[in-house]
Parts: structure tokens; C-alpha cells; sequence
């Protein structure tokens, strides 16, 4: 189940006076700046975003957790969402693999404990700031199976690239038997209507080999960031 957060339920309230607007704008600069602040000085961070709900042992928390380990020894910062499931192993990974492991938590309503593989954090008021700063100032985004989070950062990364808002960034999508729906999607829904181009359906890469996905965003990163794509894997 997915709670709203009560200071974004109440942004969008239609009944809100001039002063509601001003002081959420300055609470959403304010998650904004924070967030620029702190992570400014991270260099090659990459985003993991995925679901809450897998626990230590399922596939999904396992291959994250590789994954966070394997963009860790090849020279990756690692950020989540700072949460449990799939954010915590990817956490969890990048710190056993002797990386930076980062998270930008939601508060709510009820607690959201920060899982305990963070490093560095900051919380945010509102989950649309919170989506930019983990997009922001990375150079790559690995999506694990996910629910409508997920979906929702997968199209939203995906269309900004596209329309050019965002820079070309590598994304990978992590558990092949997962994400083969989306493909179907993409190829017999949105390609075959017409609401794509081709081009469109190969912004992202589907694998469950961590190796592999650690070669693509080296291969498209290369030409902006080529210390790191040169740099040899530690593992």
C-alpha cells in the first residue's frame, strides 16, 4: 500500500489561500536546496530506485544488493530512495563493496525508518522534490522491479530524455522475467499505436547480469565521464 504524504495531500487541496501557496513554495525550495547542497559534491552517482517490500533473501533484494556492490567496486556512488526492500540492498551493496551509499528519504505520516546502509541523507517534505534530486545529479538510473513508483520514475526518466530535458543517461532495468512486460508494452501497445518511435523503445537496456550492466552505463557515460568508464573493475 502506498500513503500519501499528508504535506503533499494538502498541496493539492483545491481550497488553499494565497498564503498556503507561499509558504509550501518556500517548504518546496527549501526540500529542493537542501537536496542540492548536500549531494553537489558527489561525483558519479548513480540512482537505484525500486520496490519497498522485498526483504533479505528474495532474488530481487539479492540482485540489488549485487548490483549496489558491483557499482560500488566500479567506481559508483550509489543513491536511493533511503528506504527498506530493494533501497536497502542496493545501500547495503554499495557500502559492502566499499562505496558511498546515499539516500533521500520521504517523511510521512507514519514512520519510514532510513534503512541503516546510509550514508549520507537528507529528507524530504515532498515527493516531487524528492524525484528530482534523486534524478538530478546522476549519470545513470538501474530500475529493479518496482510498483507504481517505479513505473512512474521509469516513464517520467525515459520522457525526459526524449523530450531533451534530461541529458542521454543510461538506464537499465534490472530481472529480465520483471521488466519483459514493459517490452511487450512498449513494442505491441505504444510502438505499434504509434505513440513512440523506435528510438524511443531502446532508451533503456533489460538484464539480470550485473556485469552487463555495469558495461552498458560505462558505454554510454564514456564520452562525458571517461575516467570511469576506463577504470577496471574492482570485484
Amino acid at each position: 500500500m502506498i500513503m500519501v504524504n499528508s504535506t503533499d495531500k494538502k498541496f493539492f487541496e483545491p481550497e488553499r489561500t494565497i498564503a498556503d501557496e507561499i509558504r509550501d513554495s518556500y517548504k518546496a525550495m527549501s526540500d529542493l536546496w537542501q537536496g542540492i547542497s548536500a549531494f553537489s559534491d558527489i561525483p558519479n552517482c548513480v540512482t537505484v530506485y525500486g520496490s519497498a517490500r522485498f526483504q533479505e533473501g528474495h532474488p530481487y533484494y539479492e540482485l540489488a544488493r549485487a548490483m549496489g556492490e558491483a557499482l560500488a567496486k566500479s567506481g559508483f556512488t550509489v543513491m536511493t530512495g533511503g528506504g527498506p526492500g530493494v533501497m536497502e540492498a542496493a545501500n547495503r551493496g554499495a557500502r559492502e563493496g566499499g562505496g558511498l551509499s546515499v539516500g533521500c528519504n520521504i517523511i510521512l505520516p507514519f514512520e519510514q525508518k532510513l534503512n541503516p546502509y546510509v550514508d549520507r541523507k537528507v529528507e524530504f517534505e515532498f515527493f516531487f522534490t524528492r524525484k528530482v534530486i534523486l534524478r538530478k545529479n546522476s549519470i545513470a538510473y538501474v530500475l529493479m522491479p518496482g510498483g507504481f513508483g517505479t513505473m512512474d520514475e521509469i516513464f517520467e526518466v525515459l520522457t525526459l530524455i526524449q523530450t531533451g530535458k534530461l541529458p542521454p543517461r543510461p538506464v537499465v532495468c534490472m530481472g529480465r522475467d520483471y521488466w519483459k512486460h514493459l517490452a511487450v508494452f512498449l513494442k505491441e501497445g505504444m510502438l505499434a499505436g504509434g505513440t513512440i518511435s523506435p528510438e524511443d523503445a531502446a532508451l533503456f537496456m533489460v538484464t539480470d547480469d550485473t556485469a552487463e550492466a555495469i558495461a552498458y552505463i560505462r558505454e554510454n557515460i564514456g564520452r562525458q565521464l571517461p575516467a570511469i568508464a576506463e577504470r577496471p573493475d574492482q570485484g
